[in-house]
């Protein structure tokens, strides 16, 4: 259940507003009268599985109105509780509504000094790791790398066409990598980096398990926001197909392993290209749309074009393996 709370001037909105709530059969409403004068504040609780629908038709009554605001709160714990059946059908539309997803992944996808910071301790740590053979350590950098806000948040700006999402997405994920790349690629001049390890070397092999991996970390994680849970665990996974091998690259590059690193950067190209293409789909398949017809034909056309640009690159990732004979390393096993 939903507090929706709708501030506004008196009027004739106000009646398409009510009319609008009304519809929705809430489970209850009230009207208050501020010490502001001509104004309302509106205060409806809503089923979760009728709260998009609303809050949706709300906005679309006031978008002419220039002097509104309507707060979404959720509520833990409402008494007496609903009928069982009721109870039921709730807990099978149990979803965060657009604005509280986008909330959530436009504060992940942030570019500042704390994100360029965790980045940098994480590559450190992972790639110690990798180089000691540590997999506690590989695992603990993977659980403080800020990774996972700026990959939902591409797929998210591709999902609803929003083109100012996914370009600050796109810029803060290839920063990212590349202050993964360089904090790495220093490291490799003040350790002794052990081209024994396999924690290491593994990360420039290109296999069907960790593909694997990125395809259920990038839905996973889509389906962790978009139902409203806390998706910290699947961000670890998140990070396991992006921080390692983009450690290795810089690691080998430090070293002079030219084609090491090349195979590390196929290897992330990849992974990033199957945490976009598995959590797009998720999006798209829970029905996470714009509100506006034409916004909705503007996200289908951009879904389109992410998911034919993704799928190119995997061919053409594909071909290189082959023509250029990097399937040495490749692995399609265990």
């Amino acid at each position: 259940m939903r507090r929706i709370e709708v501030h506004l001037r008196r009027g004739e909105t106000c009646d398409l507003v009510l009319a609008a709530i009304r519809h929705y059969d809430p489970v209850d409403f009230s009207i208050v009268e501020p010490q502001q004068e001509d104004r309302l504040v509106i205060n409806v609780l809503v089923r979760n599985s009728k709260s998009q629908k609303l809050v949706d038709v709300i906005q679309a009554a006031l978008e002419d109105e220039s002097d509104w605001r309507l707060n979404v709160i959720g509520i833990d714990v409402s008494l007496p509780r609903l009928k069982s059946e009721e109870e039921a059908t709730e807990s099978r539309n149990t979803q965060a509504i657009r604005e509280e997803i986008v909330n959530d992944i436009d504060k992940g996808a942030v570019l500042d000094r704390d994100f360029v910071i965790l980045v940098v301790l994480s590559t450190v740590v992972a790639a110690i790791g990798m180089n000691s053979g540590s997999v506690a350590g590989v695992i603990g950098a993977m659980v403080i790398a800020p990774l996972l806000g700026p990959i939902l948040a591409f797929a998210m700006g591709a999902a609803l066409g929003q083109g100012e999402l996914l370009s600050s997405a796109a810029k803060t994920l290839g920063v990212g990598v590349a202050v993964a790349f360089v904090s790495a690629f220093a490291l490799a001049f003040v350790i002794d980096v052990d081209l024994a390890q396999t924690e290491l070397t593994s990360r420039a092999e290109v296999r069907l398990d960790s593909l694997a991996l990125a395809l259920a970390a990038g839905g996973a994680a889509a389906l962790s926001v978009a139902k409203g849970q806390n998706s910290g665990l699947v961000g670890v996974m998140v990070a396991a197909a992006l921080l390692p091998p983009g450690a290795a690259i810089g690691l080998f590059a430090g070293v002079g392993e030219v084609a090491l690193a090349a195979r590390a950067g196929l290897l992330l190209t990849l992974n990033v290209a199957c945490l976009v293409l598995a959590a797009l789909l998720t999006f798209r398949l829970r029905k996470i749309r714009p509100r506006s017809w034409l916004e909705q034909q503007n996200a289908t056309r951009a879904v389109r074009i992410n998911l034919a640009s993704w799928a190119v690159l995997l061919v053409l990732s594909a071909v290189l393996i082959v023509y250029f004979d990097l399937g040495e390393k490749i692995s399609f096993g265990a």
